[in-house]
C-alpha cells in the first residue's frame, strides 16, 4: 500500500483566511448616518416576513426577515415616515425620528392581515412571480442578485405550476442554455456552458441522483449556478460548468396545503399532496409532509418508470436565536432503464436520423427493469449570536441503493446490424456523509462594509460494487461485458426478455467485483463582500481542500491524496442602486484525477484539474422587479486536461469553452408573464489526444433557446383563466469525439390552459405540439406529443 502525496497542514492556511476577513473589526468608525430598526407582525401576533418597509421620499427601504424584523441603514439625520406595504391591502405609515450614529428602534408594528393571508399575498402576490432571484445560498450569503458578480437562473414554484411540470427535467429546461441528459445508469444530469453537471446539491449540501434521478415534489425551487464553483461549493457538488441546488420546502406558521393529480398519454398517473400544520398552539414546532407516486408508460412498445416519494420535514423554534429544521426524503424507483447506443464508422452514418430503426422501437422488453431506492437525512442548526453574526451547522447523509438496474446497449456492428448487450449491476450500496459549520457575518470597518463566510466542510463516501460470487439474480456484483445475440433490423427479431438475458448469462460462471471506494474531503473556505461603495463591491473568496481515496479491488489497494486551492474574485459596481450593474468574475473548479499505470510500469500521479472562468455582464432589475435581465460574456479555460498519446498520459491538455448567455424575465402588465434564454457556446479541444485535437466537445450543441409566455385574465368575466406557450431549440451537437455523427437540432412547441382559482386549480398541457422527433445528447428519443391533464386542491 502506498500513499502518493501526502497532507499539507491546512491549519494554518484557514487560521490565515479567518484573520484576513476579520482584520477589519479592529476598527470600527461612525458614519455620521443613522439606521432604523423594528418588527412587523401579524393581526394575530406572529412575525410577519416578506413584508416591504421604506422611508417616504426616499430610495431607503428593506424587506422583512423569517422574524419579522427590518433594518435601514445609511440614513441621514431627520424626520421621516416609514410605510407598511402589502400588495393589494392598506399601507400604513408610522412617523419616525432618526439621529446621526444611532439607531432608531421601533416598537411592534401590527398589520391587519393575519399570518394565513400574509402567507397567501406573500407567495400569490408578487409582481413577477417568476423572477424570484434572492437567495443566500448561492453565494452562501445573503446578497442580492444584481450585487452577485456570479450568473444564476431560478426555476419557481409558479413556473413548475403553470406549465404542469411532471418531471424535474423538464423543470430544468426553463433555464438559458440548459439540456437534460438521461444517463443509463438511471441517474439525470444536465448540460450548460458546455459541461455536465449532476443535480448534486440540496440547501447547498450534497446529495446524488446519478443512479435514481430524483422527484421535485420536494423543492421550493431549483437554482441553476453557472460556471466552475468549486470555491464555495466543492468538486464534489460542482463541476466546470456550475452546480444544480435543490432548495427544500419549508414549514411555515398556518395550516395550508394541496392535493393535486394529474393524469396524461402513455398512461401517466401522478398524485402528489403537500400538508402544512403548526404542531402545538405556540408554534414553535411546524411540520410539513411532502409525497408524490407516479406512474408512467413510455411511448415505446416497451418500458416504464414508476416511483414514489416521501418526503416529511419539521421545523422547531427553540428561542429566538435558535432554530433548527430536519429534512427526510425516501426515494424508489422501479423502472426500465434508457438504451444506449454505439455507432462505429463501418455503420456510415451520419446522424441520428440516419439510423434505421423505429422511432419507437425498443429491442428489449421491460421485465429487465431498475430497482433503486435513496435515503436522504438533512439537519440543520442556526443560532444568531447577534444583529451581525450567524453560525449555521449542517449534517447531511445520503445512502443510494441499488437492487438490480438491468441496463441495456445496442451496439451497431454495420448499417443492418445490432450486437445486444445488457449489462447488470447489483448490489450497489452508495452513501455519503456531510458535516459543514458555516459562520456569517456583517462589519465595517471605517467606510468599508464586509459580509463574511467562514467555513468548513467534513466529506465521507463509500461506494461498495459488491464482491466476486457465482450467478444469481440478484448478486451479480460487476459489469457483464458480453453480447447476448446479434440481429439484422431488416430480418426478424423480438426483444429481449428477463428470462432470455438470465439463461445467457447464468452459463457463464462468475464475474470479478467492482470493489470498494471510500473517500474522505477536508475543506475550509473563506468569503468576503466587501462594499466600498454602497454601488462598489467586491467578492474574494478562497476554498482549501483535502482529498483522500482508497481503492480496494481484485485484491489490491490503492490510496492517494490530493490538495486544491479554489479562488473566487468578483466586482460589481452598480450603476444604479439596485437595478442596474456591470460586473466581472474570475472563478475556480477542480476535479481530482487518480494515479495512472503508464506503459514503463510507473505510476503518473496528475494534480487536480482545474477549470478557469473569467466573465464580464450586466444585470438588470428595474420596473419594481417587472423586468430582470442577466447578459454576460464567459470564458472557461482548462490548461492541465489529462491526455493519452501512443498509451501514455500526460497533463497538459487544454479545452477552452466560451460564449455569451443572455437572460429575460418580464412582467409588463399585470397577468403577464415572459421568460426567455439564450445561450452561444463554443466548446472545443485545443490539445488532446490525436484524435479530438482541435475538434469540438461532444454533447455541447452551439445554440439553445427557451421561451415561456403566460397570460391570467385581471378583472374579466375571464378572471383567473390563463393561457401558456412555451418553445425550446437546440442546435445540432456531436455525438462522437471525432465530429463525424451528430445529433440534429430541433424545436419543441409547448401550451397549457389554465382556471386558477384560490382554492383550486385545473390546467391542460400539451408538450411537444407538433409532434417533433427528437433526440438528447446520449441519443435517446424523446417523448412524442403528450396530453396532461391536472386538478389541484388548495386549502
Amino acid at each position: 500500500m502506498k500513499t502518493y502525496t501526502r497532507m499539507k497542514s491546512w491549519g494554518k492556511l484557514f487560521s490565515l483566511l479567518i484573520a484576513f476577513c476579520c482584520l477589519s473589526t479592529l476598527s470600527h468608525a461612525q458614519s455620521g448616518k443613522g439606521a432604523v430598526k423594528g418588527k412587523i407582525v401579524t393581526s394575530d401576533s406572529l412575525d410577519a416576513e416578506l413584508v416591504t418597509v421604506g422611508l417616504k421620499g426616499t430610495n431607503k427601504g428593506a424587506t422583512t426577515n423569517s422574524n419579522g424584523e427590518f433594518f435601514i441603514e445609511n440614513v441621514t439625520e431627520g424626520a421621516y415616515t416609514l410605510v407598511v406595504q402589502i400588495v393589494g391591502y392598506e399601507t400604513i405609515e408610522q412617523p419616525v425620528e432618526v439621529k446621526a450614529n444611532e439607531t432608531s428602534t421601533l416598537g411592534n408594528i401590527q398589520l391587519k392581515e393575519d399570518a394565513k393571508t400574509l402567507h397567501e399575498v406573500t407567495v400569490e402576490g408578487r409582481r413577477n412571480q417568476l423572477a424570484d432571484k434572492e437567495s443566500e445560498q448561492v453565494a452562501r450569503l445573503p446578497i442580492k442578485n444584481i450585487e452577485n458578480p456570479q450568473v444564476y437562473s431560478v426555476v419557481t414554484q409558479k413556473q413548475m405550476e403553470e406549465q404542469v411540470v411532471t418531471n424535474i427535467g423538464d423543470a430544468l429546461k426553463n433555464t438559458p442554455g440548459t439540456l437534460v441528459i438521461s444517463y443509463p445508469s438511471g441517474g439525470i444530469g444536465v448540460l450548460t456552458r458546455g459541461f455536465k453537471v449532476g443535480i448534486n446539491a440540496r440547501n447547498g449540501m450534497e446529495t446524488v441522483t446519478g443512479r435514481a434521478g430524483t422527484d421535485f415534489v420536494t423543492a421550493e425551487r431549483i437554482e441553476v449556478i453557472k460556471g466552475p464553483s468549486g470555491t464555495l461549493f466543492g468538486s464534489s457538488v460542482s463541476s466546470f460548468g456550475g452546480v444544480v441546488n435543490m432548495v427544500s420546502k419549508r414549514p411555515y406558521e398556518t395550516v395550508g396545503g394541496n392535493v393535486s393529480y394529474s393524469i396524461g398519454s402513455f398512461g401517466l398517473n401522478r398524485f402528489t399532496t403537500d400538508i402544512n400544520l403548526p404542531v402545538n398552539k405556540e408554534k414553535t414546532v411546524l411540520f410539513r409532509f411532502n409525497g408524490a407516486l407516479n406512474q408512467e408508460n413510455s411511448f415505446r412498445d416497451y418500458g416504464y418508470n414508476n416511483t414514489f416519494t416521501i418526503a416529511p420535514s419539521i421545523l422547531l423554534k427553540v428561542n429566538n436565536r435558535l432554530t433548527l429544521f430536519a429534512d427526510v426524503e425516501v426515494y424508489n424507483v422501479d423502472q426500465t432503464r434508457i438504451t444506449y447506443s454505439r455507432f462505429p464508422t463501418a455503420t456510415g452514418f451520419k446522424s441520428m436520423n440516419d439510423v434505421p430503426l423505429p422511432y419507437d422501437k425498443s429491442l428489449y422488453v421491460d421485465d429487465a427493469n431498475a430497482l433503486t431506492r435513496t435515503t436522504k437525512y438533512f439537519l440543520e442548526g442556526k443560532y444568531k449570536f447577534n444583529e451581525n453574526w450567524t453560525s449555521t451547522t449542517n449534517v447531511s447523509f445520503v445512502n443510494e441503493k441499488v437492487k438490480q438496474s438491468y441496463q441495456y446497449y445496442n451496439n451497431w456492428l454495420d448499417a443492418s446490424r445490432i450486437a445486444r448487450t445488457v449489462l447488470l449491476y447489483g448490489p450497489i450500496t452508495n452513501s455519503y456523509t456531510n458535516v459543514q459549520q458555516n459562520f456569517n457575518g456583517d462589519v465595517k470597518t471605517g467606510f468599508m462594509r464586509h459580509r463574511l463566510l467562514v467555513g468548513g466542510n467534513y466529506r465521507y463516501s463509500i461506494s461498495d460494487g459488491g464482491y466476486t460470487v457465482p450467478y444469481n439474480l440478484y448478486r451479480t456484483p460487476s459489469v457483464i461485458t458480453q453480447n447476448i445475440d446479434t440481429i439484422n433490423v431488416y430480418g426478424t427479431y423480438r426483444a429481449l426478455t428477463k428470462m432470455q438475458i438470465d439463461t445467457a448469462y447464468s452459463k457463464r460462471g462468475s464475474y470479478g467485483p467492482f470493489g470498494i471506494t471510500k473517500q474522505k474531503i477536508y475543506s475550509a473556505y473563506v468569503s468576503d463582500v466587501i462594499n466600498f461603495t454602497p454601488k462598489l463591491s467586491a467578492m474574494l473568496s478562497l476554498r482549501y481542500d483535502h482529498f483522500e481515496q482508497t481503492r480496494v479491488a481484485t485484491g489490491a489497494t490503492i490510496e492517494y491524496q490530493q490538495d486544491a486551492l479554489s479562488p473566487k474574485l468578483g466586482l460589481v459596481y452598480q450603476i444604479i442602486k439596485d437595478q442596474l450593474s456591470v460586473f466581472g468574475n474570475y472563478m475556480n473548479g477542480f476535479q481530482n484525477s487518480g494515479p495512472v499505470n503508464q506503459p514503463d510500469g510507473t505510476i503518473f500521479v496528475p494534480k487536480p484539474i482545474y477549470g478557469n472562468q473569467k466573465e464580464v455582464g450586466v444585470k438588470f432589475d428595474v420596473f419594481k422587479h417587472r423586468l430582470t435581465t442577466t447578459i454576460s460574456y464567459y470564458d472557461i479555460t482548462i490548461n492541465n486536461a489529462t491526455r493519452v498519446d501512443a498509451n501514455v498520459t500526460y497533463q497538459d491538455g487544454k479545452q477552452v469553452s466560451k460564449g455569451f448567455e443572455a437572460e429575460l424575465i418580464a412582467n409588463p402588465i399585470s397577468g403577464l408573464n415572459i421568460l426567455a434564454g439564450y445561450v452561444y457556446n463554443e466548446n472545443k479541444y485545443i490539445r488532446s489526444g490525436i484524435a479530438t485535437e482541435g475538434k469540438m466537445s461532444v454533447d455541447a450543441p452551439q445554440h439553445v433557446a427557451n421561451g415561456w409566455i403566460s397570460y391570467t385574465f385581471q378583472n374579466t368575466i375571464l378572471k383567473n383563466f390563463g393561457l401558456g406557450a412555451g418553445v425550446n431549440y437546440a442546435d445540432k451537437s456531436f455525438y462522437d469525439a471525432a465530429n463525424t455523427f451528430i445529433i440534429p437540432s430541433y424545436t419543441v412547441y409547448n401550451a397549457s390552459v389554465f382556471y386558477d382559482h384560490a382554492k383550486f386549480r385545473v390546467a391542460l398541457k400539451v408538450n411537444n405540439l407538433s409532434d417533433e422527433r427528437y433526440w438528447d445528447l446520449w441519443g435517446t428519443t424523446q417523448t412524442p406529443r403528450q396530453f396532461i391533464a391536472n386538478a389541484t386542491y388548495k386549502f
